[in-house]
């Protein structure tokens, strides 16, 4: 099975192409520009470096959200694009998860944590490789709150790692450590990987009309138009 898998939830940007176990490959940018200006020229790039089509492909990943709203809209946009085209089925995965998931090993909790900007973060965590909280959207200081509770060893990933541990390590009462800045954001890959266990584990995947991001609050625009007409009804 082939599987693409597609990442802009974040700041960066990646595509890869997975078969079986085997990665055949990726291309991560992180870069001043936007994603609908990298995303599918990485991608083209990617098919012809692998001899491969869209129509090749079994399975159309993405992570589906939390993160930037423009990113996931391009993101969910791209994937259903391309596998519509190709008649292919799509799976949307956490971009949390997704990060998470090269720590799998990790003896501790493992703490996705990515900017969600005014002192609040998009969060979940993991204890070797399982889920122990939902995506949720918070407050940094709610999200200290919530490790002091679990009184384990914290490895903080994602791109609102560097904010997370800056803000808590001082408060937390268990060894807290950064992951490798090189490890740091979600990856392609690792929505491809992910993929492939789920599938493996009997979830299905969907067709592309029905393919939606994951928002876990209104986009900031809409929050302003809200606060505007409650302001005008008062």
């Amino acid at each position: 099975m082939k599987i693409f898998a597609l990442d802009c939830a974040s700041g960066a940007a990646s595509v890869a192409l997975l078969e079986a176990d085997k990665l055949l490959g990726e291309t991560f940018c992180d870069v001043a520009l936007t994603h609908s200006q990298t995303m599918l020229p990485m991608a083209e790039e990617l098919f012809r470096h692998t001899k491969t089509t869209p129509r090749d492909i079994d399975l159309f990943a993405v992570s589906a959200g939390p993160g930037s709203f423009t990113g996931v809209r391009i993101g969910i946009a791209a994937v259903k694009g391309l596998a519509d085209a190709a008649n292919k089925p799509c799976m949307a995965l956490s971009a949390l998860e997704a990060a998470a998931y090269p720590f799998k090993s990790f003896d501790g909790i493992v703490c996705a944590a990515m900017d969600a900007r005014c002192n609040q973060v998009y969060t979940a965590l993991f204890k070797n490789g399982a889920r122990i909280l939902q995506d949720s959207a918070m407050f940094i200081t709610e999200l200290g709150e919530l490790l002091k509770a679990h009184g384990k060893p914290i490895l903080f990933c994602a791109d609102g790692a560097q904010k997370a541990f800056d803000a808590l390590r001082n408060d937390l009462d268990v060894p807290c450590t950064l992951a490798p800045a090189q490890l740091r954001s979600a990856r392609a890959s690792s929505v491809a990987y992910l993929a492939a266990e789920k599938q493996k584990n009997g979830e299905q995947p969907v067709s592309a009309c029905v393919l939606q991001p994951v928002y876990l609050r209104l986009p900031q625009a809409q929050r302003e138009l809200n606060n505007k007409n409650k302001t005008k009804e008062q």
